[in-house]
C-alpha cells in the first residue's frame, strides 16, 4: 500500500453504527441549509468531510468528484452519496442519499399543495411573474458557466450548435445527447487511429440509461402512474451535465409528448426547485404532485433518483480506469456540449413565455447581471423576483 493510500484510509472510518448516524445527520443538514446549486452543495461538503471533519483527504475527495462526473444523474446528490459509501459503506450510501434528497423534496411537496390550491390566485400569478423571468437569467448564467469548461474547441463548439438548432426542427433530445456523446467519440477515435494511437482496453456506458429512454417512449398521453414513474426514471439514468439540462427532458416528454403540463407550469416548477435547498431534481416531486398528487410526488422522486443510488454503488471499483479512458472522455465531452446545446435551445423557448413585456425583460437582464458578475445567490433573486411582481401589480391595481 502507497503512502498516499495509506492516508487516505486512515481518514476512513470503518463501518459501523456510530458513522452511519453520522452520515444521516450531516446529510439531513445538509439537505435542509444547501442552497445555491451543486457547485454550492459540493463546496460546502468539502468543507464539512475535508476539513471540520477529516473523513476524506481532498486527494479523495477529488477522486470521487471526478468518477461522478463519469455518471448520470445530479452530482452534487452522488457526491453526498459517495462520502456516505465511503464512510458507512452501502448502508451509509443510503443513508446520505435519502438524508440529502427527503428535506427538499418534503419542502417541495409543501410548496405544490400550496401551488395547487392559491396558485391560480392573482397574487401568487403576480408573484410568479416576477419569479419566472429571474429563472430564464439563472439558467442562462449556468450556461455561461458551463460554456467555458465544456467548450474546448471548435469541434465540440459546432456540436453543441449543430445539437441546438436539431432540437428546435423537433429532435428527440435523448438521440441528440447521446448522439453528441458518440459522435465526439467516434471522431477522436479515428483521429487517433490515424496518427498512431492506441485505442484503450475499456470502454464504459450506463447500459440502463442507454435502455430505459425506449421503455418510457411507449406511454399513453392519458396519465399513468407507471408512464410518470419511468419518465423520471428515464431522465435519471441518462441525464448528464447541469440540472438545468433537466429543463430540455422535461418540456420534451411533459409539456410536448405528454401534454400534462404547460410552458407556465414547468417555469413554475422550475422556480420552486431553485428557491428550495437540495438537489435541482427534487423538481421532479413539484410535477409529480400537479399530474398525480401525492403518489404522484413519490413515484416522480424515487424515479429520478433511484439510478444514482446504483450507479454511485457500481461506479466505485471502475474509477481508475474510467478516469484514464479516452474514449469515455471523449465520449462525455460530447454529451457535454450536447446537453448545452440542449439547454440553449429551452431557455429560448420558454424565455418567450417568460419575458412578455418590458418590466420582466428588465428583470432578466438586472437578474442575469448581479448572477453573472457579482454571484449572487439566486435563492435571494428568486425572492427579489417574487416582490418585484407583488409590487408591480399594487403600483399597477
Amino acid at each position: 500500500m502507497s503512502r498516499g493510500q495509506a492516508a487516505q484510509k486512515a481518514v476512513v472510518a470503518p463501518e459501523g453504527r456510530s458513522s452511519l448516524v453520522e452520515v444521516t445527520k450531516l446529510a439531513l443538514k445538509l439537505g435542509f441549509i444547501a442552497f445555491g446549486g451543486p457547485a454550492a452543495h459540493i463546496a460546502m461538503l468539502r468543507d464539512e468531510v475535508t476539513v471540520r471533519r477529516r473523513w476524506l483527504t481532498d486527494q479523495h475527495f477529488l477522486d470521487l468528484l471526478g468518477a461522478t462526473n463519469l455518471i448520470p444523474g445530479p452530482n452534487s446528490t452522488e457526491m453526498v452519496m459517495h462520502v456516505g459509501q465511503e464512510r458507512a459503506g452501502w448502508r451509509g450510501l443510503i443513508a446520505a442519499g435519502a438524508g440529502f434528497i427527503l428535506p427538499a423534496a418534503t419542502i417541495v411537496l409543501a410548496l405544490a399543495w400550496l401551488y395547487v390550491r392559491y396558485g391560480a390566485t392573482p397574487t401568487a400569478a403576480w408573484l410568479l411573474y416576477g419569479i419566472k423571468p429571474v429563472i430564464i437569467a439563472v439558467v442562462v448564467q449556468a450556461l455561461w458557466g458551463l460554456l467555458r469548461t465544456a467548450v474546448k474547441g471548435w469541434f465540440l463548439a459546432a456540436v453543441g450548435v449543430v445539437v441546438l438548432a436539431l432540437y428546435l426542427l423537433g429532435f428527440n433530445e435523448l438521440l441528440l445527447l447521446f448522439g453528441g456523446g458518440l459522435l465526439v467519440m467516434v471522431v477522436r477515435a479515428v483521429y487517433r487511429t490515424l496518427h498512431g494511437g492506441a485505442l484503450p482496453s475499456v470502454v464504459f456506458a450506463p447500459v440502463v440509461g442507454v435502455a430505459l429512454p425506449w421503455l418510457a417512449q411507449v406511454a399513453s398521453v392519458a396519465y399513468s402512474p407507471v408512464t410518470l414513474f419511468l419518465n423520471f426514471l428515464k431522465i435519471g439514468a441518462v441525464l448528464y451535465g447541469s440540472g438545468y439540462v433537466l429543463l430540455a427532458f422535461l418540456r420534451g416528454d411533459f409539456v410536448e409528448r405528454l401534454g400534462w403540463l404547460t410552458n407556465d407550469q414547468l417555469l413554475d416548477a422550475v422556480a420552486i426547485g431553485q428557491f428550495t435547498p437540495g438537489p435541482v431534481f427534487t423538481t421532479a416531486t413539484f410535477i409529480g404532485y400537479i399530474v398525480g398528487g401525492f403518489p404522484g410526488a413519490v413515484l416522480a422522486t424515487v424515479g429520478i433518483f433511484l439510478p444514482s443510488f446504483l450507479f454511485v454503488a457500481a461506479i466505485g471499483p471502475l474509477v481508475p480506469r474510467l478516469r484514464s479512458s479516452p474514449w469515455m472522455g471523449a465520449f462525455l465531452d460530447g454529451v457535454n456540449v450536447a446537453a448545452l446545446g440542449l439547454m440553449a435551445a429551452v431557455t429560448w423557448e420558454i424565455g418567450r413565455s417568460a419575458i412578455v413585456d418590458p418590466l420582466t425583460a428588465l428583470l432578466a437582464v438586472v437578474a442575469a447581471v448581479l448572477l453573472i458578475r457579482f454571484r449572487l445567490n439566486s435563492a435571494w433573486l428568486v425572492l427579489g423576483g417574487a416582490l418585484a411582481g407583488l409590487a408591480y401589480r399594487l403600483i399597477a391595481g
